[in-house]
């Protein structure tokens, strides 16, 4: 039953993958076009967009990996393991270099929402910073559980 629940799991990080790289694909380019026209005199403005929606995916996949390799551990019986705090932290990191990106690139977001007059645009960019935060702290918090888990099954295993 476990390994049918993480081959599900693993499934679903493959999946939640495969959107991300057709909106890198596809979309990315649009927007900065879009960017590019709005402000036809900043025409530097698409790469700025370029590189704040690039910069932020190659974390996306390194925590989607990071994830890979956990529900691999869990199927290896490592779950309890310093290296799924590894992966934990690692997922962590991704987190909050993701929304730091975003963050950094609000100021674009306000300056397409201020010339198309599409407020919300900054709403999109506040909600993809939250998320971002939300997933760096559930990720903070599993690695506590499961480091104090750790230190508990080692005490154990000591006493006995």
């Amino acid at each position: 039953m476990k390994r049918v629940s993480t081959l599900f799991l693993k499934i679903a990080v493959i999946f939640i993958g495969i959107p991300i790289l057709v909106l890198c694909i596809f979309l990315v380019p649009e927007i900065a076009g879009f960017a590019a026209e709005l402000y036809p005199d900043m025409d530097y403005i698409k790469y700025f967009v370029f590189i704040v929606f690039y910069a932020a995916a190659i974390p996306f996949y390194v925590a989607l990996y990071q994830a890979f390799k956990l529900l691999h551990y869990i199927d290896k019986n490592k779950a309890f393991s310093e290296l799924s705090v590894k992966s934990l932290s690692n997922i962590k990191q991704c987190a909050i270099t993701i929304s730091s990106l975003f963050v950094l690139g609000m100021p674009l977001f306000y300056l397409l929402a201020e010339a198309d007059d599409a407020p919300g645009i900054i709403l999109i960019g506040l909600v993809l910073i939250f998320a971002s935060m939300v997933i760096a702290v559930f990720a903070a918090v599993l690695q506590s559980l499961l480091k104090n888990a750790i230190d508990i099954k080692s005490e154990n295993d000591l006493t006995v």
